[in-house]
């Protein structure tokens, strides 16, 4: 266990003129509040934020954020409020303590809404003060060493959300070290055999790595000192483990063709990236170098300020591997980022225009501000957290950058929203383009616009940033809320005639009892809930039945009213039987009497996550929460409602289809279909093909009872030799 003085002694070295008695006031102060409490470990929580202390002393970070990382979680954990920490330690440590401490106050939500909210408020504070989401990434990253203390499910969930959001958000400040360590021990955890299997094939070829790295090293040293070139040292080493995975599975390749597995890494004094240069064509001028693999961000820089080269070489015996070659400024950066250059000393907290590492933060904070959905929210941060690699130009010259696969609706909207709503076409160099066309470096787009166009939804199909998306969705989203309403009002009039009320005085609201109504439902006000019937969340009977009151209500319901109504229900249910979709199989959260389908592109199973989608005139179709087609959906989200499983149908069964890519080889069909029968589990339907490169693709359909068998199906195919990988193909059932 770490100790107070340890972490002390790191920041006095780093800053020798730190407040050295804040930290020792922030440890008694957490050390008092935290006393009696444990983590799940058994070991004393005390425990925790002095690693996550430690982290940051490692970090160099000064004693502020030190400070914080010691009193991260008495807000949040203890009876301590924010005002005793600002009069304890002052408001710069209370707003960082606060930057971290996650939202009490939205128990009732989902804990989506939770996640969201949560990460929104961080981002928000990190515009004021950037320590906050190091404090945080340090705060996560101790949780992920200690996570195999919790139960299996609880390390999956935030295995999973440190792999979409931390990690991501680590890469864009630049911190490589404590990503690339994030991120592996997320794999560990989200998948074990898969990570088991990977670690054991690499720890067999270590001696072999070790024993090249080395000649490596000695080699390029050697041809350094003949040329005449500076350098720093010389380093080496092995892909990281998720890194080599994603590769992996990505590619469809075996482990012996991984250009990048092993790597040597030149750091040349300083600043001077002249030696850099000349340090790469000593490598070219030593080794056959691979074409296209060339890859120079020392001109170019990433958008997190990374800069190095990059060069792929053959050695000697016809072993590739990749050579890095920056300075040792550019090395501090790479594994730092913005720890490395932050710029506290000179009392800037905050993100500056000079800051180019935060230009992504800024234009991510507009709409964050915008977009209300949690879950439009998180699906938009992932894309936006992803790195910006293509560099594209304005018939003026000015230079846009954007995501890899970005098109010229998303360049359009990059210049502005006004651009992206009324554009009709685009020229890519010069030549008419579809819209759709992927944008490649150094291309000029011209757009094409008309005052009378207007957004379609269709762009939503291929458009990748996170601001095209939002702008659109919102667009189109407003478009059908006009549409709703209008539907609404007509639905809920004709409703009103038949129970011969006047629809006219209803609408108009003059005793307030429409609005009564519309609040009963969550709605503030009365256009909300006339949206809510015609997008099909609300029936009208029911919001009449509100609005007159359960005595008068059952005075105008007619008997044959009322009979015809229970046999529309009964009907309602028969169809649900029918299709073994129900309500003791899925559960609508507020919507009485509506067909329940399972969507056929994504066929979700028991126990995986699903969102209900209303569809006018077909009731509500429910998808997984993974499902391509639900980013579409999206572009309404007034017509999501939450749906859960209510509980296992014993004689429920669900087809899944699977594809398994394997090694061309005699009996793999066999074997596959044998690992499958051996587990118990049936088999509809199962065919093979091998393909132009050599593998085979067997496709098989087999029936499980939730998402539990289906993963004890996968892992068992996943143990036949030969096997390289197995994925589920949507749109089976």
């Amino acid at each position: 266990m770490i100790r107070i003085g340890d972490v002390i002694e790191k920041v006095r070295q780093n800053h020798p003129q730190a407040d050295l008695d804040l930290l020792r006031r922030a440890y008694f102060f957490s050390a008092r509040h935290h006393q009696g409490q444990v983590r799940a470990s058994g070991e004393p929580y005390l425990t925790h934020p002095l690693e996550v202390a430690n982290i940051l002393a490692e970090m160099r970070l000064d004693e502020v954020s030190v400070a914080t990382g010691l009193l991260h979680d008495v807000v949040e954990d203890t009876l301590v409020d924010l005002e005793t920490i600002r009069q304890y330690f002052g408001d710069e440590i209370a707003h960082l303590v606060d930057g971290v401490t996650k939202i009490a106050q939205i128990s009732h939500a989902s804990r989506e809404e939770r996640q969201a909210e949560n990460v929104r408020k961080m981002l928000l504070a990190m515009v004021d003060d950037v320590r906050v989401v190091l404090v945080k990434l340090a705060d996560r990253l101790h949780n992920m060493r200690t996570l195999h203390h919790l139960p299996v499910e609880k390390q999956r969930r935030i295995a999973q959300e440190t792999l979409d959001i931390y990690a991501p958000i680590a890469h864009r400040l630049g911190m490589g070290r404590l990503r690339g360590e994030l991120e592996d021990l997320a794999f560990k955890h989200l998948y074990p055999e898969e990570y088991r299997a990977l670690a054991e094939q690499l720890e067999k070829r270590r001696p072999e790595h070790e024993a090249f790295l080395n000649q490596v090293r000695a080699r390029i040293e050697e041809k350094l000192r003949e040329a005449e070139i500076p350098f720093v040292r010389v380093e080496g080493r092995v892909k990281r483990l998720y890194s080599i995975w994603k590769k992996l599975k990505r590619q469809h390749i075996e482990l012996d063709q991984v250009y990048d597995l092993v790597a040597a890494r030149i750091i040349t004094p300083g600043n001077e990236i002249r030696h850099c240069y000349a340090a790469l064509g000593v490598i070219h001028h030593t080794w056959h170098p691979i074409p296209g693999r060339i890859k120079d961000w020392i001109a170019t820089p990433r958008d997190n300020l990374y800069q190095s080269l990059h060069t792929s070489v053959i050695g000697n015996e016809g072993q590739p591997f990749e050579v890095q070659i920056r300075t040792e400024e550019m090395h501090r950066i790479a594994e730092e980022g913005v720890a490395a250059h932050w710029k506290y000393k000179e009392g800037k907290r905050g993100t500056h225009e000079d800051d180019a590492a935060f230009q992504w933060l800024r234009s991510l904070i507009e709409w964050t501000q915008e977009v209300k959905d949690s879950r439009d929210f998180l699906e938009s941060l992932k894309l936006d957290l992803y790195p910006k690699d293509v560099y594209a130009f304005t018939p003026k010259g000015k230079v846009i950058q954007l995501p890899r696969g970005a098109t010229p609706v998303d360049f359009a909207y990059a210049i502005h929203s006004e651009v992206g709503h009324t554009c009709t076409g685009a020229r890519i160099n010069g030549r008419m383009v579809p819209l759709r066309t992927q944008i490649q470096n150094g291309d000029v787009v011209e757009i094409i616009t008309s005052p009378n166009a207007h957004p379609s939804r269709d762009w939503l199909n291929f458009v990748v940033t996170s601001r095209a998306r939002s702008r659109i969705r919102h667009w189109v989203a407003e478009q059908q809320r006009a549409e709703s309403i209008e539907l609404g009002r007509k639905l809920l009039e004709k409703e009103a005639a038949r129970f011969q009320l006047s629809a006219k005085k209803m609408l108009n609201d003059a005793s307030g009892e429409l609005k009564r109504v519309a609040s009963e439902y969550g709605y503030g006000r009365i256009e909300d809930l006339l949206a809510a019937i015609g997008y099909g969340k609300l029936i009208p009977r029911n919001v009449i039945a509100k609005y007159l009151g359960p005595e008068r209500f059952a005075e105008l319901e007619q008997k044959k009213e009322s009979k015809l109504r229970t046999s529309v229900r009964e009907g309602v249910q028969a169809v649900k039987r029918l299709m073994r979709v129900g309500d003791d199989a899925i559960v609508v959260r507020g919507v009485d009497d509506l067909l329940i389908t399972r969507a056929r592109c994504c066929n979700p199973i028991y126990g995986e996550e699903i969102i209900g989608y209303v569809t006018r005139g077909k009731g509500v179709t429910v998808h997984a929460r993974h499902c391509r087609n639900v980013q579409q959906l999206m572009a309404n989200p007034e017509r999501i409602v939450e749906v859960e499983w209510a509980g296992q149908v014993n004689a429920a069964v669900y087809p899944v289809k699977l594809l398994a890519i394997t090694e061309n080889r005699t009996g793999m069909l066999a074997g596959i279909t044998s690992a499958i029968s051996d587990i118990k589990t049936s088999i509809r339907d199962a065919r093979a093909t091998v393909s132009a490169d050599n593998r085979g693709y067997i496709e098989v359909t087999v029936e499980v009872f939730d998402l539990k068998h289906l993963d004890r199906v996968i892992r068992s195919i996943r143990s036949v030799p030969g096997v390289i990988d197995v994925e589920r193909v949507n749109g089976a059932g």
